[in-house]
């Protein structure tokens, strides 16, 4: 248990951060969009994309939890792809039309996506993960960071 109550309560509050990050860069100045909390939202689902694949999912998979896993891993290859997309258009100086697409396409993607994650695999991830494996996911939530070069298994 985090101090935010569940693990699953911890992981939402993480959902509406990267939510609000993209949101940001949506209702900002056309002039001047803060990309910067774009370019934080997105650091920080790659983070949450990482400690899923590596700390919750494992775990929730040897439980019996295959195919809704499966479906989750399947949908972080496209919302990975999303957010390269994103970057190549920011790195290429694309105008902000056409950024704000990509990110009202992720945004529906992580819509989808969490539509089914924080009811199936979150109203679980307490009950099912062992007491270490919860610990260890609790720790990285806390202060862990994402290997650098790290890439989703299914981008």
């Amino acid at each position: 248990m985090t101090g935010m109550g569940t693990l699953g309560d911890a992981l939402e509050h993480e959902h509406r951060a990267i939510d609000g990050g993209i949101e940001a860069y949506l209702e900002g100045d056309p002039g001047h969009p803060p990309v910067e909390r774009l370019v934080e939202a997105m650091a920080g689902l790659r983070r949450h994309i990482y400690l899923e694949e590596e700390f919750l999912f494992p775990p929730m998979r040897e439980a019996g939890m295959m195919m809704p896993i499966f479906v989750m891993l399947r949908e972080h290859g496209a919302l990975w792809n999303a957010m390269n997309g994103i970057d190549t258009a920011l790195t290429d100086g694309a105008d902000r039309d056409a950024v704000a697409a990509l990110c009202k396409d992720l945004l529906s993607l992580l819509d989808a996506h969490n539509s089914k994650e924080e009811p199936v695999i979150y109203t679980q991830a307490d009950a099912m993960l062992r007491e270490e494996a919860s610990a260890e996911l609790e720790d990285f939530l806390k202060t862990g960071t994402m290997p650098e070069g790290w890439v989703c298994a299914n981008a």
